[in-house]
């Protein structure tokens, strides 16, 4: 069954908690509904037995009845009817009294408290959504502002090309102080584009003007005069612009509107006069002048001092600026940038300045869209937390219902055995309430999407991606790479397959690939890794091995497009949902073929380095049928999604059965892939001449071209119309085996206590699957250091080296004649190319498609021409 960390996510985050917490308020309300039952029975008891207690007084007033027929028959009956009308009213008063002590008093506080815990995570999320939100608003402008900025880098750099070629014809710009001062103004503008964050809001300029606007006309102004330095114009008591602030903006406290005032003075809207410093303060003595940035913004006309024959400079110091003569005559010539008045940088040319505008946009850029990618983990994190205590908050509401039908039967079959009709049909209800189906049919029909996490990559102008690693686009990544495989990937599977035999049995081996990791701790590793770079490996040591597979699950899962695209999802659904003909797996798995080979080269050369690292964990540790379809669960939505996830698309098992076929059918799969790769890739070679192998153009305008000639060589191979070479593998009968020759094995290198030669492995009891053996041949290995080129085994067994001696080299030989469970085939590696016994000879040329002595394919990890 589906859990709530897995089944409300969304691309907004908002939408899918939206449902959920929609659902969990209707529990809220449904928790009120059975609390209102038994407060109402509750009531119903205590008036029903209060209006039989009354009974008998009423009775009793009647005078010369029964109490003058002493010893009659009649009598006693009547006496009996009125004692069990007495005794009925004591009993429906005690039910009403238990359903009070024992149902609506514990469950009222109960609701109360979940009630609380509800509100409390859906107020906790909102906040960390709408930060979020905020900072990727944020995140837009300054890639805006940034890209602005590098236009006009380009432009003045083209222009500076086409100035000066001819000095005789070239005009001698006269005045261009108006040009530098049309670029000043677009920099302001561009400065007031920015949000000012005043108090906990963020408010436009516009609204900025607007509120200025109101404050410059509403609150008191006058003039205040201080010793020594003058009479300033234009300023408000503290304790006056508070007023205005709790009046018209709303703030709940002083001290808030304090924080305003502050923010006022931040932002250059106001100054202290008269006192040290420039804090802002709730006092009627201290006084604040309005500066013209005030005035100007909020389209007010600042009043000034009138001048006389003579003046003298109202203030001194860094204050000075703001005099009505100073302040004037320096913004007029900064408004000009006449050179050498630009006092910071003096000798900085316009080109210059937009330059370093550029770079200081591009930092700001970068540095929030790594605040942008730090808030999103943290915001995945407590959704995360959260869903998991939210989704045991409504397991435990629907038990505490169960709870509460149980005992508001008991409380009346405990007093009246009359009612026990009612209370049998009170126990079925309470029977039929299942906790765990209600659950399920909640995920199951509210559920909005797969944790799938979106990740907003830093766009860098010239098209880098040397800044990041998730999130960017699987393609991109291995160019920047020179890899078929990126790097990231194969350092994580390579650094897995050399861990593997840290751990203590198969179990805990199978087990690495389907631990429930906090997403904290992979987040922590993320972090680490995500640079753009080479991960090294002394990044993973303070991890363990769950973690680090975790992070190959979360890379693959926030590529912007899955392994096996999305474009051939409605293929692959196609292709389960209609039957073939004979119902055989061949016809199956060679329409795979063809829908897998539309794929780009990298992404089948991941995929199958990926899926070759899992089968030979499954064949290693012989799991069992049950671990193979939870890995094939747990990887599916990290190698197959949907463009758009649908409620439909969440129930479909597609991508499971993909990953199924590729399991039990990985080398027919990708042999049959390799083979069309290199047949394109010598027609490539064969066409230009050149010998260097050349990357997969990513041009579409032969694409069909392409297609129908995959096809018609598809078409020749099934029906025989063009003869082909025999190919030189070895017959189905012939189990001949050597050992391999060439590089460094890549299986588990397993060192086992007590095993001291290669003839000692089967010693000591049952053999551990990844005990000293020699490892089993793939299509593909996991990509070494060189990139795609096949990792070579050698004589070593796990890293012990074969003795030269024959005898021992015989023994060798019948071991592993002995363990057909994880034999190899005839095939030895000479040049970097899989040979067969039969046919062994020198490799031929590299780049030259020899079919005759070779029907395997290799994908060689070579630098790609772009």
């Amino acid at each position: 069954m589906p859990s709530f960390a897995d089944s409300f996510w969304s691309n907004d985050y908002a939408a899918g908690l939206g449902v959920l917490f929609g659902k969990l308020q209707q529990g809220v309300i449904e928790n009120r509904q059975v609390l209102s039952v038994a407060r109402m029975r509750a009531e119903a008891e205590e008036v029903y037995g209060q209006r039989l207690s009354e009974i008998a007084p009423a009775v009793d007033k009647i005078q010369g009845g029964f109490s003058r027929d002493d010893g009659a028959s009649v009598r006693k009956a009547y006496e009996g009817v009125r004692t069990e009308m007495e005794d009925a009213a004591k009993n429906h008063k005690k039910i009403a009294q238990n359903i009070r002590d024992l149902v609506v008093n514990p469950f009222s506080r109960w609701c109360e408290a979940h009630e609380s815990r509800i509100q409390d995570s859906q107020d906790e999320l909102q906040t960390r959504i709408k930060a979020h939100d905020k900072q990727a608003e944020a995140v837009k402008k300054l890639r805006s502002n940034y890209f602005n900025k590098c236009r006009l880098v380009e432009d003045i750099e083209e222009e500076n090309k086409l100035a000066f070629q001819d000095p005789e014809t070239s005009p001698k710009p006269k005045q261009p102080i108006p040009e530098i001062k049309v670029e000043t103004h677009q920099e302001e503008e561009e400065e007031d584009d920015e949000p000012y964050e005043i108090g906990d809001e963020t408010y436009a300029p516009d609204q900025v003007k607007k509120i200025l606007s109101h404050m410059l006309n509403n609150i008191k102004m006058g003039e205040t005069k201080v010793p020594i330095l003058g009479t300033y114009l234009n300023t408000s008591a503290g304790s006056d612009i508070v007023e205005y602030l709790q009046r018209n903006m709303g703030t709940s406290s002083v001290s808030y509107a304090e924080r305003i005032g502050q923010d006022l003075i931040t932002h250059g809207f106001l100054r202290l006069i008269g006192n040290v410093g420039n804090t802002f303060a709730n006092s009627s003595k201290l006084f604040y002048q309005w500066r013209p940035k005030a005035f100007k913004m909020g389209g007010v006309p600042e009043k000034k001092a009138a001048l006389g024959r003579t003046f003298s400079l109202p203030v001194s110091g860094s204050e000075g600026s703001d005099s009505p003569v100073v302040g004037t005559v320096s913004e007029y010539l900064a408004g000009w940038n006449v050179p050498g008045l630009n006092t910071a940088r003096p000798n900085e040319t316009p080109a210059e300045r937009m330059r370093r505008e550029a770079r200081e946009a591009d930092e700001r850029y970068k540095a929030a869209v790594r605040k942008l990618d730090e808030m999103r983990c943290e915001l995945e994190e407590a959704i995360l937390v959260h869903l998991k205590f939210l989704e045991r908050c409504e397991l435990d509401r629907l038990k505490a219902i169960k709870t509460v039908v149980l005992d508001f039967s008991g409380t009346i079959s405990n007093v009246i055995p009359s009612l026990q009709a009612a209370v049998d049909n009170m126990m079925l209800y309470q029977e039929t309430v299942q906790p765990m189906g209600d659950l399920r049919y909640l995920l199951e029909n509210y559920r909005t999407g797969n944790f799938a996490p979106k990740v907003v990559i830093y766009e860098n102008y010239y098209n880098t991606v040397d800044e990041q690693t998730f999130g960017v686009d699987l393609e991109a990544r291995a160019r920047a790479d020179k890899k078929r495989v990126p790097i990231i990937v194969t350092t994580l599977l390579t650094y897995l397959d050399h861990h593997y035999p840290d751990l203590e049995g198969d179990e805990a081996r199978r087990g690495v690939w389907l631990a429930d990791v906090p997403l904290a701790q992979t987040h922590k590793l993320r972090s680490k890794i995500n640079n753009g770079k080479p991960p090294a490996l002394d990044a993973f040591s303070e991890f363990d091995i769950p973690t680090v597979a975790s992070v190959l699950k979360l890379y693959l899962l926030e590529l912007p497009d899955s392994l096996v695209s999305s474009h051939v999802y409605e293929i692959i659904r196609t292709i389960y949902t209609t039957p073939t003909t004979d119902g055989s797996d061949a016809a199956r798995v060679s329409v795979l073929q063809q829908t897998l080979s539309q794929l780009r080269l990298t992404n089948i050369a991941t995929l199958d380095a990926c899926m070759n690292h899992f089968t030979r964990l499954i064949d290693l540790t012989s799991a069992d049928e049950e671990y193979v379809a939870k890995l094939a669960t747990s990887l599916a939505p990290c190698i197959l999604r949907p463009k758009t996830e649908t409620s439909l698309t969440m129930e479909e098992k597609h991508a499971y059965r993909l990953i199924r076929d590729l399991f039990a059918h990985k080398d027919a799969i990708f042999s049959e892939l390799k083979r069309m790769s290199t047949l394109n890739h010598s027609v490539s070679v064969t066409g230009n001449g050149n010998n260097r192998p050349r990357a997969i153009s990513t041009d579409e305008s032969n694409r069909k071209a392409h297609m129908e000639e995959r096809t018609r060589a598809l078409l020749e191979k099934t029906t025989g119309s063009r003869s082909r070479a025999t190919s030189p593998a070895p017959s189905p009968r012939g189990h001949r085996r050597d050992k391999s020759v060439g590089g460094p094995e890549t299986r588990f290198p397993i060192h086992p206590s007590g095993v001291t030669s290669p003839t000692a492995g089967t010693t000591g009891g049952k053999r551990q699957s990844l005990g000293p053996i020699l490892p089993k041949r793939s299509s593909l290995e996991v990509p070494d250091e060189a990139g795609m080129g096949v990792t070579h085994h050698t004589d070593k067994l796990n890293g012990i080296t074969a003795p030269a001696d024959p005898v021992a080299k015989i023994e060798g030989e019948a071991l592993l004649e002995k363990r057909n469970s994880l034999g190899r085939s005839g095939a030895r590696f000479v040049g970097g190319r899989r040979v067969p016994i039969a046919a062994a000879a020198p490799a031929p040329p590299s780049g030259v498609d020899n079919t005759s002595s070779h029907a395997g394919v290799t994908l060689v990890d070579a630098p790609m021409d772009y």
